[in-house]
């Protein structure tokens, strides 16, 4: 299982690596170790992201994507979620963030009920959190 970490921000006047510190602290208080980190500045609005799809493109089976919040992974319309999800479902890779403590599970060791159980409350918590990040994007761009 390897951690890859991916940090992202909307634009190139942000810093796309403030959150480093909050991961690095992560993985050394789980005892995990994040073996490459993809950095970019783009829209999380946006499913073109090379670097995210270098990251997946990356992962084998039982990888683990780490992310600070779930809305630095997509803020994505609904169809483009879709089609993100089901990329990271076809490659087994597990999201990990920061902001969702019931996802931390999926970097341990556990017995097959107990990961099922946890990767779908995740799946589903995963989702509700991307809905909440894209209707957040929305009303920001409204005001």
């Amino acid at each position: 299982m390897f951690i890859r970490a991916y940090l992202r921000a909307s634009t190139s006047e942000q810093d796309a690596s403030r959150a480093k510190s909050a991961l690095d602290v992560f993985a050394t208080e789980h005892g995990l170790r994040i073996a490459a980190r993809y950095v970019e500045n783009e829209s999380g609005a946006k499913l073109h992201r090379p670097e995210l799809f270098r990251l997946l493109s990356d992962c084998e089976p039982g990888d683990v994507l780490l992310v600070e919040q779930v809305d630095r992974l997509s803020r994505l319309t609904s169809p483009d979620w879709n089609k993100l999800r089901n990329l990271i479902d076809a490659k087994q890779v597990r999201v990990v963030a920061l902001d969702l403590p019931t996802s931390w599970i999926l970097t341990a060791p556990t017995d097959e009920f107990t990961g099922r159980m946890f990767a779908a409350v995740n799946a589903m918590m995963l989702d509700v959190l991307a809905a909440v990040a894209r209707k957040d994007y929305e009303d920001r761009r409204r005001r």
